[in-house]
């Protein structure tokens, strides 16, 4: 047993769920993904198991990704996921209620707001606050946001890639576009579909775009082994796949995030315009992971790009050290108390 646990943040994300424990730092990090007996509605595993699952399950049992494109798309499962995670975190007794404190992407709509605030209650908060992943991302990054001083944070995550400029502890500008990593993935099928009549999974474009994906030319050219369905035959084949064709694979969706990024600039007011030009773009998130993609961004826009350390729990960072300071980003932070039950 951890000790009484007051507060958590949780970056909830499309691909991934990571939990904050105020003084703790982050002791949950798990995919996002349950897997449900469709005969009994009874979930057999969550996260880590459950992703093991995708794709290979039998008809009865359904491995699905509650959350789509940064937003609730099962309001069902993902309660019952929360649920899951946060008694994994705090023990299962029914006493204690924590304040939670969860990420959401900057363009979601009050609908969506609110179905994250009423799966939080219904999982077991005291007390929901929502805080935008950009500027959980900017303050898990180690950036001084409070200072009048432009910063520009991009966010790529798995379902979102939000952009800001933030000035003052607020954003002054900001889109979120729904191209990020599962968009990558997608595009990657989409490329073997078309280019070699082959069939692969979302879990095999993943480890290809781990592997050896990019966005921009590597200085060496490096290959991996596919396997996947061919769609003429039906029968298992194998593919030698080279770095370069994930170049093109993935250049649509890499050429829509520099245009996001462009377009967020063109309306940043000139002395914060000038402030990133001065101290660059700093990336946050998954997506940003992928080989060469600050290379591109770099070298399209003009200005320096830096991916900040541990990229990955920048955001869930962020929340951890928003819950540090609650009392005082309270008035900032989108609340709702949970039910009194």
């Amino acid at each position: 047993m951890l000790g009484l646990i007051t507060d958590i943040g949780i970056d909830l994300g499309t691909a991934s769920v990571l939990v904050y424990v105020k003084n703790k730092g982050i002791l949950l990090k798990e995919p996002s993904v349950v897997a449900i007996d469709k005969n009994t509605d009874k979930i057999l595993a969550v996260g880590e198991e459950a992703r093991q699952m995708l794709g290979r399950t039998p008809g009865n049992i359904v491995a699905v990704r509650p959350l789509r494109e940064g937003v609730i798309s099962n309001y069902d499962v993902t309660e019952r996921m929360l649920k899951y995670f946060i008694s994994k975190v705090c023990g299962s007794r029914k006493i204690f209620k924590p304040r939670i404190i969860v990420c959401v992407p900057s363009g979601v709509t009050q609908v969506e707001k609110r179905a994250v605030i009423d799966a939080t209650n219904q999982a077991g908060a005291r007390k929901t606050y929502l805080i935008e992943e950009p500027v959980a991302a900017a303050i898990g990054a180690g950036l001084d946001i409070s200072k009048p001083t432009g910063n520009m944070i991009v966010d790529i995550g798995g379902g979102t890639t939000d952009i800001a400029v933030i000035s003052l502890g607020g954003i002054v500008v900001s889109a979120s576009i729904k191209i990020a990593g599962d968009k990558f993935d997608e595009a990657i099928v989409r490329y073997m579909r078309k280019k070699y009549n082959l069939l692969i999974g979302e879990r095999t474009a993943e480890d290809m775009k781990i592997s050896i994906g990019t966005a921009y030319p590597r200085e060496e050219n490096i290959t991996m082994e596919v396997r996947g369905r061919n769609l003429v035959t039906g029968l298992p084949k194998n593919h030698i796949i080279s770095s370069e064709e994930m170049l093109e694979a993935l250049e649509e969706a890499t050429s829509a995030i520099v245009d996001s990024i462009h377009s967020v600039i063109e309306r940043t007011p000139p002395e914060l315009a000038s402030d990133i030009s001065d101290r660059g773009i700093v990336m946050t998130g998954g997506g940003s992971l992928l080989y060469g993609l600050d290379m591109l961004l770099s070298h399209r826009l003009g200005i320096p790009v830096k991916v900040a350390e541990d990229a990955v729990s920048c955001v869930a960072i962020g929340t951890g050290k928003a819950l540090e300071s609650m009392d005082i980003l309270e008035s900032n932070l989108i609340t709702t108390k949970g039910r009194s039950s």
